[in-house]
């Protein structure tokens, strides 16, 4: 396949692309630093720009994975500001030039993320379920997948890949807390019953290789583990792995008060359940929270 990607320089595009590389596949970055792309995106070719592409390539999919992290700063009006433009405002220029290809693109993967159920509490979510109380994460989603689907008139079958939080031993989440846990500082964050989906990245990057190639697949897809967790068991996990206590909890109000509305990312949770890629035959490598940390170390 012909593939373009933005965000192939990031946590999730880069072992992609290695992996489709080795599948033959012919690839494309769009990326702020094209010069780059061939070395961390396993020879893809980079373009500045969408209009550097060349009109008469037809594509056979694109892969929308850009986006300014959501939790390495407060949400600031700047931070709010640069949040939206590097997803919506993104997204949107890109399905636009989608729209002038003469021929449709078969399938658009585009990111989002389980921040779109907002905090839904105890309550059990799949695809299927309503968002929970919602937040600044939670708007953000609803208007980058909203830019998405704009491409669905166009004859483009548009897949929404909401992801949970991504295990990796090069960055991410895991990285910011092994750290802490290492030193012995680590513990459950409030009260530890939140719910706290999470995915490793080897499943991240399988899964799309099977959305991609599933043309059944279609809308919102719950990119995370079967193995849900609480916040407190997690946090046990990662310090056992880690040969390591965990008797440093974190009061709800000392994370509210250092990170103002961006405490919901820690404080909320989502009980959710990939029904989606279960039903359709995807088997995850790793289901399990304990076994996926032991890869990991």
């Amino acid at each position: 396949m012909r593939i373009l990607l933005t965000g192939g320089t990031g946590l999730i595009g880069r072992p992609l692309c290695r992996y489709w590389a080795t599948q033959g596949h012919e690839l494309w970055v769009w990326s702020r630093r094209p010069l780059d792309v061939p070395g961390l995106c396993a020879g893809a070719r980079g373009i500045a720009r969408l209009e550097d592409f060349p009109a008469e390539l037809p594509l056979d999919a694109v892969i929308n994975l850009a986006g300014a992290p959501i939790a390495d700063r407060p949400w600031t009006a700047s931070r709010r500001q640069l949040l939206w433009q590097s997803r919506i405002d993104l997204t949107r220029r890109l399905v636009e030039w989608m729209a002038q290809h003469s021929t449709p693109i078969p399938v658009l993967i585009s990111g989002s993320a389980v921040g779109w159920y907002g905090d839904g509490g105890e309550q059990a979510m799949d695809e299927a379920s309503p968002p929970g109380q919602p937040n600044f994460g939670s708007a953000l989603c609803t208007a980058w997948e909203h830019e998405a689907l704009r491409a669905r008139p166009h004859g483009t079958r548009v897949i929404l890949l909401r992801t949970a939080p991504v295990l990796s031993p090069d960055g991410g989440m895991l990285a910011r807390l092994r750290l802490p846990f290492s030193l012995g500082l680590g513990g459950r964050l409030g009260n530890g019953q939140q719910w706290m989906p999470w995915i490793h990245l080897d499943d991240q990057v399988a899964l799309i290789d099977f959305l991609l190639r599933h043309a059944d697949c279609d809308g919102p897809v719950n990119a995370c583990a079967p193995g849900l967790v609480r916040n407190a068991e997690f946090t046990r996990l990662l310090a056992r792995s880690l040969h390591r206590p965990a008797l440093l909890p974190l009061p709800a109000w000392a994370l509210r008060l250092a990170l103002g509305e961006m405490s919901v990312l820690l404080l909320g949770g989502q009980r959710l359940a990939p029904t989606k890629l279960l039903s359709t035959g995807f088997a995850f490598r790793h289901p399990e929270l304990a076994q996926a940390l032991a890869t990991l170390r």
